[in-house]
């Protein structure tokens, strides 16, 4: 589908919001997913074009946190396989439902997560300031799988739940966001390539967003380490109030 003049800087600040939000927070796809059905892909399309800015946005992050040390090689196995396996059945299921149905379940998921996270449930666990006893056992791994799921059926807000994995399993939000972002990172190309294969991404809309979500997730990565886990906090709090409020003020 071609693309109006207007619609390639609509999708680049779009997408610069949507990985800088994701990085630190969790929720970006709830701003890019709307806009890329707005611009007339279908649902399940713009639900699979979107995995190329999460992609690019991921890249950049998951760069960005190794360049300032917040990055463990053990993650690569322990939260990268359990969160792949999930996502490969949650992009399975997403292929396959209608445009209609995707529709009305984005829109209830959206409502859920925005109330679910009003009860704040990445509040930190007394101790884990510094991560040093965080571990990823078999519970984390458990969450991570179900995590996986989600972001692969529909990837928005799973940075929330991810995130309570990780405070769960003690890690502070500055760490909690690398791993975050690693997981992501790695399950995001096999997610990318089943809906590919399906037919369900429009290349053109989704390098235009990723050209914003790269820096965003940048930006994202670097605005974690400086400014630190109480920053982390204030931003997750006020992002979820924000798409509360969006939600209750759409008809």
């Amino acid at each position: 589908m071609p693309l109006e003049l207007w619609s390639y800087p609509l999708l680049f600040a779009t997408g610069l919001a949507t990985g800088l939000l994701n990085v630190v927070a969790g929720g970006g796809s709830f701003l890019s997913l709307p806009i890329l059905i707005f611009m007339g892909l279908p649902p399940v399309v713009a639900n699979g074009t979107n995995r190329v800015g999460i992609l690019s946005q991921n890249v950049a992050a998951v760069w960005s946190f190794r360049r300032d040390g917040v990055f463990e090689k053990s993650w690569l196995l322990s939260g990268g396989v359990p969160s792949t396996l999930g996502a490969v059945l949650g992009t399975w299921a997403a292929t396959r439902i209608a445009d209609d149905t995707f529709r009305d379940i984005l829109v209830a998921l959206m409502i859920v997560m925005s109330l679910w996270t009003l009860w704040d449930p990445i509040r930190p666990r007394r101790g884990n300031a510094t991560s040093a006893t965080a571990h990823l056992g078999p519970a984390a791994a458990c969450g991570l799988f179900l995590a996986g799921i989600y972001g692969g059926f529909v990837q928005a807000g799973v940075g929330f739940l991810l995130l309570v994995v990780t405070t769960l399993a003690g890690y502070d939000l500055v760490r909690g966001n690398s791993l975050k972002v690693l997981c992501v990172l790695i399950s995001t190309p096999l997610s990318l390539a089943i809906f590919a294969w399906q037919g369900q991404v429009s290349w053109i809309h989704g390098f235009a967003l990723a050209a914003g979500t790269l820096l965003g997730g940048f930006f994202g990565a670097r605005m974690s380490v400086l400014k630190g886990h109480a920053w982390i906090r204030r931003v997750v709090t006020v992002t979820v109030i924000a798409m509360a409020l969006k939600l209750w003020l759409t008809p």
